[in-house]
């Protein structure tokens, strides 16, 4: 495929701006760029879901000016969306067989599976990405998966066809590190059967370890592209936002010695008897494997997934949390790995979004919104995250990802918490955004909130903690000093059996 001049025009929006592109079989190319650089949209282009204003499309030998689905589909393009696009009603093997058969109907809806060959397919593709191929699987109805499963579905699905390219869109988001590892392997096979393969992501240790190409974008247009160990961490950095960003340790403040939050021998559905305590001020990592009860504590201390047994205090007040509105209630905030399913309210405009905690407060006896201070205190919010646009009208779906994690993080700042839990809060954001909501955290800390960031990524832990607790098996494994601790020895301990002890 080859792109040439390519741009998109969206109202007044320039989004690309002459964008020239080839890519190669076999080879394979990192996509890289701050959230709103245009990445996202010259994968929609190359797969069919937009049409470019300007410039041709060169695939096969053939020139188009533009693509339909189909078309892309036919000539073997394969892509992973952001937002997985699988359809959620139906079963894991439908949702990995179903591009294959759409273009053997010609894109026909109206029509039956094939079911033997549907069971083929997908047995196929789920074994290559390390997901289970039984029949419980097979017929287990998407929506019921957690995220990081259905990432894997949705990975599955390019790759279940005879792909000539396969665009991955931050397909790493959700998944552990040895997750990773497996679909690094898969991307290694793929190029060795001759497919390209085409990753948009922010984890430049990935595109380090699978080689290739670094195209970087930067306001819509290509501003490097060359073989990926040319460049250093830091150029790239620079090259995406056009300023300088050091990776550097963001935690320079120290907590207090006053006790804000305590667990004591809390249980609940996959967390066994955790006992922690967490300072004013500080910042406490937990991280673990998919399966180590990091995410289900999280969901305890919030009421998402509330607690069987033991107890929890707040400055000295014992909890009773049954529900998100207990946690709201006593001063405890969440933001939640997935934004765009349990975050945003994404057909809403920024002001509606950043005042949803707090409309009981701003409204009257007649239950009447004071909009003005609404807007007020939306624009305040809007400003100490740093969102890049002051027009607090726009719906929170037209805004790049990092912006929309800004969005939601003021969201929680609105209640004023005394505790903020933090679950993934950089899962796919870029690099500036990255800057920006770590600056605030810091921020939060040093004003004496207390702040508990769920993570697998490791360097965000290191960088930002005062303290990480590595869990296995619903209980904590080993407690970690994260000025002094390292990346393998956190990778060690997730690893390690909850019988062992690390050090």
């Amino acid at each position: 495929m080859e792109l040439r001049n390519i741009h998109k025009r969206f109202g007044g929006v320039h989004a690309l701006r002459g964008i020239d592109l080839s890519i190669d079989l076999g080879q394979a190319y990192h996509l890289l760029g701050e959230n709103g650089c245009g990445k996202s949209t010259v994968i929609k282009i190359m797969s069919g879901a937009h049409a470019p204003s300007e410039g041709e499309i060169v695939l096969g030998g053939k020139t188009y000016s533009s693509l339909t689905p189909i078309q892309s589909l036919a000539a073997g393009i394969e892509t992973v969306y952001q937002d997985l696009s699988l359809i959620p009603n139906l079963t894991v093997a439908e949702n990995v067989a179903l591009n294959e058969q759409l273009v053997a109907s010609g894109g026909r809806l109206a029509r039956l599976f094939d079911r033997s060959r549907l069971r083929q397919t997908a047995e196929k593709a789920l074994a290559t990405v390390g997901l289970p191929s039984d029949r419980a699987f097979l017929n287990t109805i998407v929506s019921e998966l957690p995220l990081a499963a259905r990432q894997l579905v949705a990975i599955a699905r390019a790759i279940a066809t005879r792909a000539k390219l396969v665009i991955m869109d931050e397909p790493t988001t959700s998944l552990t590190r040895r997750e990773v590892d497996n679909l690094i392997r898969v991307v290694d096979r793929l190029r060795s059967e001759n497919v390209a393969v085409l990753f948009v992501t922010h984890k430049l240790d990935e595109c380090y370890r699978i080689g290739g190409s670094a195209v970087v974008f930067r306001d819509g247009q290509c501003v490097a592209q060359g073989a990926i160990e040319q460049y250093s961490k830091k150029q790239l950095a620079e090259l995406m936002t056009g300023r300088s960003i050091d990776a550097q340790r963001y935690r320079t403040g120290k907590p207090a010695d006053e006790v804000l939050f305590k667990l004591d021998r809390v249980t609940a559905p996959g967390v066994e008897g955790i006992s922690l305590a967490l300072r004013k001020g500080e910042i406490l990592g937990i991280t673990g494997l998919a399966d180590s009860g990091r995410n289900e504590l999280a969901m305890a201390i919030t009421g998402v997934q509330p607690a069987r047994g033991g107890t929890m205090t707040l400055e000295g007040r014992t909890l009773s949390i049954n529900r998100p509105s207990d946690a709201i209630d006593a001063g405890i905030g969440y933001v939640p790995e997935d934004r765009l399913a349990e975050g945003l309210f994404l057909d809403k405009s920024i002001f509606e979004n950043e005042i949803a905690l707090v409309v009981r407060k701003l409204s009257n006896a007649f239950g009447v919104v004071d909009k003005k201070e609404g807007r007020r205190l939306a624009a305040k919010l809007s400003e100490d995250m740093r969102l890049n646009t002051k027009d607090l009208d726009l719906p929170v779906g037209a805004l790049s990802g990092g912006n929309q994690q800004r969005v939601l993080i003021g969201r929680w700042l609105s209640i004023a918490p005394k505790l903020m839990v933090l679950h993934g809060p950089t899962v796919g954001v870029d690099v500036g955004s990255k800057d920006t909501i770590y600056r605030a955290i810091q921020l939060l800390a040093e004003a004496g909130m207390a702040l508990l960031i769920v993570s697998d990524d490791l360097p965000e832990l290191l960088q930002n903690a005062d303290r990480i607790l590595v869990m296995n098996s619903g209980r904590v494994v080993a407690t970690f000093d994260a000025e002094t601790a390292s990346e393998d020895e956190l990778y060690k301990a997730m690893l390690a059996s909850n019988t062992e002890t690390v050090q």
